[in-house]
């Protein structure tokens, strides 16, 4: 079956619109656009995400820049191809978006069903603090799967630097955008964004569940 059910992938941000819609790309004559929303995180500090959503619900809706808005959706993934290497382009998909943005609890969630695809990346910070990075493919309808950065902390890092590639896993967290320094082969360093979910909660799931 092509239909994949939604419940793998849900995202739940409440925050303001950060810059312009530009244009994305059109399928089937129905056109998409990107732009940012700005989302407060507890230490009031901001995380700034990609955001595409599609014309139909644009209408009647004016998102200008500082717009407070609640928007659900999931977390997509594409390769774009550009000066020779691919690189993972990671957006929200826009289902439902409406202007009445209150003040929540968490601003900021998300919830994934998928499978371990790359070995888990252990590690520890200067300050001793345990870091797992991992890579998890969620998949969606016409057999398409997302993959997604994702990166655990303390507890969950012990956890999760024993999965195996296609353990299939649950996890809770947040969408984080993160500044860095990129070298690149000509000596200069460029300011890049990355995005990751930060893991607060995950659970393995028994075999016997691995597929639907």
């Amino acid at each position: 079956m092509n239909k994949i059910k939604e419940t793998t992938n849900i995202v739940n941000l409440c925050g303001e619109i950060n810059s312009n819609l530009e244009f994305s790309h059109e399928v089937f004559g129905e056109k998409f656009y990107n732009c940012t929303i700005k989302v407060k995180r507890l230490s009031e500090t901001y995380d700034i995400l990609p955001i595409t959503i599609s014309e139909r619900l644009l209408t009647d809706l004016d998102l200008e820049i500082g717009k407070k808005v609640n928007v659900t959706g999931q977390i997509r993934s594409y390769n774009k191809f550009s000066d020779g290497k691919n690189k993972l382009i990671i957006t929200v998909f826009i289902k439902e978006i409406s202007e009445n943005c209150e003040e929540v609890k968490d601003p900021n969630t998300i919830f994934l069903d998928g499978y371990i695809c790359k070995d888990p990346v252990y590690r520890s910070t200067p300050l001793g603090r345990e870091i797992t990075d991992l890579l998890i493919a969620v998949n969606r309808s016409y057999n398409k799967s997302d993959y997604i950065p994702s990166i655990a902390w303390g507890r969950n890092a012990k956890f999760s630097k024993n999965l195996q590639v296609g353990d299939r896993i649950q996890i809770f967290g947040r969408i984080q955008s993160r500044e860095y320094e990129k070298k690149l082969e000509d000596g200069t360093v460029e300011n890049r964004v990355a995005y990751e979910i930060s893991i607060s909660r995950m659970k393995k799931m028994p075999e016997n569940n691995a597929k639907e």
